[in-house]
């Protein structure tokens, strides 16, 4: 017999944050997160996505143990502000058995009815910012901090029970020494001329902070146009900030901006945190730290996180002074390996970008959605 449990307490917070570290034990390709982050960010009181937002959680049982969980959410935001009536699920793990599978997204689809919504849709987080999809290929391939990762069983689930497949999204990977560098080296210098542009870079994260509120606001506006979007708010960006700016590398950021210091364009790359990740089992202390560091100064792999170009200066070859500047820096520190996270397969514009790096895709992954009737 299967039971759910919503979380109220604590411990069943950690045991719900807890739970993919049994179920992925085994597993080469995960990797966990870091256990306190994630209990934060089911805090109310430390994540300010609440003020816009609710998610209940639920744990599945069968005796004693737990075979499941989700996350079933409501970004209110979405609803009232785009009409857009969907029933969002996340941090959905389950063991190979479709009932379980059926019982949790049961329990999100009667709370997407008790608030008059009309689909539900999932794996995926409050915003653009978080995790999303379930791996469809790739099984094979680490996944990094930016991504979940889940055995192959998860998508017949949803198969079985009547979803449909919602967005896809591919991820790549480009060796260093394939990137065609030409390109950008011989137009960036072009472009500057041109528009009156120029680079940014780094050296230090608390130089990056006065710029990080025009970031989101260009982040925003390049974004906008998708399918996926919402908003991020005021509150939201300050709590993101906190939160990440310490993971970056600050020779990978990199800005283009106007003759008038107006933020245009941006780039961001993190290193690969993946493989200190799993060394830390999800802990900081009282070495986790440790691996971090680690990684930031010498992983030979590295991750696009996040760009944006302002709608009117798309098309116009922003991307190549950012690429030229990122060219120069993984020259400099010997990077072997870039990685591209999830982007939407209908983002035509995004792919358009990555031609002179010779990506391969190495993983592709899917959110899935059901009318709620």
């Amino acid at each position: 017999m299967i039971i759910l449990k919503e979380v109220h307490k604590k411990r069943d917070l950690k045991a719900f944050v807890k739970f993919p570290f049994k179920l992925n034990k085994d597993s080469k390709y995960w990797v966990p997160p870091i256990i306190s982050e994630e209990v934060k960010t089911f805090n109310k009181k430390e994540n300010p996505v609440f003020n816009d937002a609710e998610a209940r959680l639920f744990l599945a049982y069968k005796g004693k143990e737990i075979v499941g969980r989700v996350a079933a959410i409501i970004n209110w935001l979405e609803v009232k502000d785009q009409t857009l009536k969907k029933m969002r699920f996340g941090w959905f793990d389950v063991i190979d058995d479709v009932n379980v599978t059926k019982a949790l997204l049961d329990k999100v689809t009667e709370i997407g009815k008790e608030n008059n919504l009309e689909f539900i849709e999932g794996p995926v987080g409050f915003s653009n910012l978080d995790k999303v999809g379930v791996v469809t290929e790739g099984f094979d391939q680490i996944g990094s901090m930016i991504t979940w990762h889940n055995p192959p069983y998860y998508a017949s689930h949803f198969e079985k029970l009547d979803y449909d497949v919602a967005k896809t999204y591919s991820e790549n990977i480009m060796e260093f020494k394939n990137i065609k560098s030409d390109f950008f080296s011989r137009m960036q210098g072009i472009i500057k001329k041109r528009y009156g542009l120029r680079a940014l870079n780094f050296t230090k994260n608390k130089d990056i902070l006065p710029y990080t509120d025009e970031m989101f606001d260009v982040f925003s506006k390049s974004h906008a146009v998708l399918s996926s979007f919402v908003e991020i708010n005021d509150e939201q960006r300050e709590y993101f900030k906190k939160k990440f700016i310490g993971f970056l590398n600050p020779e990978y950021v990199k800005f283009v901006l106007d003759k008038d210091d107006k933020l245009v364009g941006f780039g961001i790359v993190t290193p690969s945190y993946a493989e200190a990740l799993q060394k830390m089992k999800g802990k900081l202390f009282p070495f986790g730290i440790k691996h971090l560091l680690h990684a930031k100064k010498h992983s030979k792999t590295v991750t696009f996180y996040l760009i944006g170009i302002l709608p009117e200066y798309q098309n116009k070859g922003v991307t190549a002074i950012i690429f030229d500047e990122f060219h120069k820096t993984f020259t400099e520190k010997g990077i072997e390996l870039c990685v591209r996270g999830p982007e939407l397969d209908d983002n035509v514009a995004i792919q358009q970008i990555w031609k002179h790096f010779q990506p391969v895709v190495n993983k592709r992954r899917c959110t899935f959605r059901k009318d709620i009737t």
